[in-house]
């Protein structure tokens, strides 16, 4: 549904099934069965880190198991650019939350590119077309793919693999990226680890706690890690070697 977002919250299903749909008869099966998500936070909830906290915050929407599912849904899917506030759209194989302590995650990471405001639907079309047809050709490695709309100028596309020290898939992921979201030559991706995520998530939540306890409020230096890129050279490596859980490469 695409009228606004909470029409879209309020026709999600509760029940999350514990199969995929069967593929009908004359449709084409996917080499995966994939699950749609949807998350949406205010202002306010950025402070929110913990697994229990982001795991009620996120929404089932469907799953499909063929070509002609992907497209059903697809096209009654809200696209980013109809989306406003902090939103995020996931696409996951079928089984596999999009939550950093997920078993199939735990040990991954991802990697993002900020794209400038009314770039993400185009991007996001093309990602998610390559994930399901297995372009990016690594096995079991991928997991899922996540468009994450944000309040100001840049919103970010992101695909999450299941294992972080494997630099021989993690470069083969950013190459393929590269080409099918037909990125220009400036762009700046970002490989980041989840371990890395949780760690700043908990250190995020504890100076805020502590500024609760102290009586002093958020003044806005506390952010969110999915909106926070790598800045004034901290944690970068041009060359695309890994340095404190980041691996960053530019063109």
């Amino acid at each position: 549904n695409k009228n606004d977002n909470k029409d879209h919250h309020s026709q999600i299903p509760s029940v999350i099934p514990s199969k995929p749909p069967p593929v009908g008869e004359n449709e084409n099966p996917l080499s995966s069965a994939y699950t749609f998500w949807f998350s949406q936070r205010g202002r306010s909830a950025k402070n929110k880190t913990s697994a229990g906290d982001f795991e009620q915050n996120i929404k089932y929407i469907c799953s499909v198991s063929s070509v002609e599912q992907f497209w059903r849904a697809y096209s009654r899917i809200i696209q980013p650019n109809e989306l406003t506030g902090r939103c995020d759209i996931h696409l996951f194989k079928f089984g596999i939350r999009p939550m950093w302590e997920d078993e199939a995650n735990k040990n991954g990471g991802k990697w993002q590119v900020r794209l400038k405001k009314g770039g993400a639907t185009r991007c996001w079309e093309n990602l998610i077309l390559a994930m399901v047809g297995e372009q990016f050709a690594c096995g079991g490695e991928i997991c899922g793919a996540v468009v994450s709309v944000r309040y100001h100028t840049e919103d970010i596309v992101g695909v999450w693999n299941r294992t972080a020290t494997n630099l021989a898939i993690i470069t083969q992921i950013r190459d393929i990226m590269k080409r099918v979201l037909n990125l220009p030559t400036s762009s700046i991706m970002e490989y980041k680890e989840h371990f890395e995520s949780i760690k700043d998530a908990s250190n995020r939540q504890n100076n805020y706690s502590q500024h609760q306890a102290s009586g002093h409020h958020s003044n806005g230096h506390v952010r969110n890690i999915d909106n926070e890129g790598v800045r004034g050279g901290q944690h970068r490596n041009e060359r695309g070697g890994h340095r404190g859980g980041r691996l960053i490469h530019r063109d």
